[in-house]
């Protein structure tokens, strides 16, 4: 099963770049071959991005009221049904573009959003403190649903 591990979010607006800077960090992992990482950033291209992968997971920010760090996991239809201030201003368009994608066929099988409650969304490059000691347990939530049976495991 191809899959990809797709980081989004804006660098230089600290918190809010938390999806990239995991991607980073998995890249350095040695991660198995059918495992690629993509640094989505703030492209409005993520349906291409993706094409031609059987699992999705979206690292990003995620506005749920939660304490700064806690880490979410989301499949794609629930947030197309959540109705609250739960997701940061680009998962509704990822959420979107992907299910348009899944319409005609184009989005990957399997998607999955961890999402991260930010703490700074305010200019700057680095993340909060809470959110960088955080970084190894974001990465681990991603890499579990790289397991057998993670993602079906859980939804």
């Amino acid at each position: 099963m191809r899959t990809a591990i797709l980081g989004v979010g804006n660098l230089l607006m600290k918190d809010e770049g938390i999806g990239v800077h995991v991607a980073h960090a998995c890249e350095q992992l040695g991660l198995p071959e059918n495992v690629e990482v993509i640094d989505g950033g703030t492209s409005i291209e993520l349906a291409s991005l993706v094409e031609g992968f059987d699992r999705l997971i979206v690292v990003d920010a995620a506005l749920a009221g939660g304490t700064p760090g806690q880490i979410y996991r989301f499949a794609l239809e629930k947030i197309d049904q959540c109705h609250g201030p739960l997701l940061s201003g680009h998962e509704f368009g990822i959420a979107q573009t992907l299910g348009s994608s899944a319409l005609v066929g184009n989005a990957p099988e399997k998607i999955v959003i961890v999402g991260v409650e930010p703490k700074e969304i305010d200019w700057g490059l680095e993340l909060s403190p809470e959110l960088e000691k955080r970084i190894p347990e974001i990465i681990d939530s991603v890499l579990s649903e790289i397991e057998p049976g993670g993602d079906d495991a859980r939804q």
